[in-house]
């Protein structure tokens, strides 16, 4: 697999004005009290949420050491750190959790460490268990870890504290160093909790999908959606055990470019179920596209008597 596609790891910040500070209390009390947008925390206590390495365990805690520890450009760091949902899928359930703890108590260490920060950055995190909401494999669980570290960082050998880059330069990219220290991560722990074969489950997943998504190259369209065009009924497995049936079709992705994806109807099916209804779903594709011909003829001609 594509080892850039194993987990996400990315960072924004905020800057010293009143304004953003604002936002940053909007944010903590976000990320304490909400799995995402949509889904409310399973704990309403900070102290219950909250990974403590240095910033705090609650909204207050960790706001007055952003405050404290500010530089004269950032307020606050923000980073997520979020696995592949496919790779999630391989781990047992009740293993997630610690998991994305590991994954991420190694990731800021390490990644401290390879930039010679020898005594560290302090940082908090909290883990969240959203369900995807991506179009192709919505509702999968897709556990991640919000880390929030502060503008400066405590350099012993001044002994003073100093601000905190991540710089992005020719000399040093601290967010591909990041990147890299986040997929090294995510090898050890996928070894350790999914077992050794896991890459290769993986491309065998991705291949049987590659597979699957030939049905729109080698068939005549099953069917004319309105607002879609041209759809086929298929199958897209979601993971060793359970497949998905639904639809293909030409859709906008996240970089506005027209491609072929997969739309669900129904999911968590075994694959021989899928299989079956994908040949049903064929059926009422052709129907619904016979029949809006027919009344499309009857419109336009409506004296015809056939």
């Amino acid at each position: 697999m594509d080892r850039k596609q194993m987990c996400v790891s990315n960072v924004k910040y905020k800057k010293p004005t009143a304004n953003e500070s604002k936002r940053m209390g909007n944010l903590l009390k976000y990320l304490t009290y909400r799995e995402s947008r949509t889904e409310k925390a399973r704990f309403a206590g900070g102290r219950e949420r909250w990974l403590d390495r240095g910033m705090g365990g609650s909204v207050a805690e960790i706001a007055d050491r952003c405050e404290a520890y500010r530089s004269e450009h950032v307020l606050m760091f923000s980073l997520v750190i979020n696995p592949n949902a496919d790779l999630i899928r391989m781990v047992p359930p009740e293993r997630r959790e610690q998991f994305v703890r590991q994954l991420t108590e190694r990731t800021m260490n390490n990644f401290f460490d390879a930039r010679g920060i020898d005594t560290g950055v302090e940082w908090s995190s909290v883990l969240h268990h959203r369900q995807t909401d991506g179009d192709e494999a919505p509702g999968q669980h897709n556990p991640h870890s919000h880390v929030v570290l502060p503008g400066t960082y405590y350099d012993a050998d001044e002994g003073r504290r100093k601000p905190l880059y991540f710089s992005r330069n020719r000399e040093v990219n601290h967010i591909d160093m990041l990147h890299e220290v986040t997929q090294e991560n995510m090898v050890a722990l996928m070894d350790r909790f999914a077992g050794r074969d896991w890459e290769q489950r993986y491309d065998a997943l991705a291949a049987v999908r590659e597979q699957q998504e030939q049905v729109a190259h080698i068939e005549e369209s099953h069917g004319h959606e309105p607002g879609i065009g041209a759809v086929w009924a298929g199958v897209r497995r979601t993971d060793e055990d359970t497949s998905a049936v639904g639809y293909y079709g030409y859709f906008k992705n996240r970089e506005d470019q027209t491609t072929l994806q997969f739309r669900p109807v129904m999911d968590n099916l075994d694959h021989e179920e899928a299989e079956l209804l994908a040949i049903q779903l064929k059926e009422q594709l052709r129907e619904r596209r016979d029949q809006r011909e027919i009344d499309t003829v009857d419109r336009e001609y409506p004296t015809i008597d056939r």
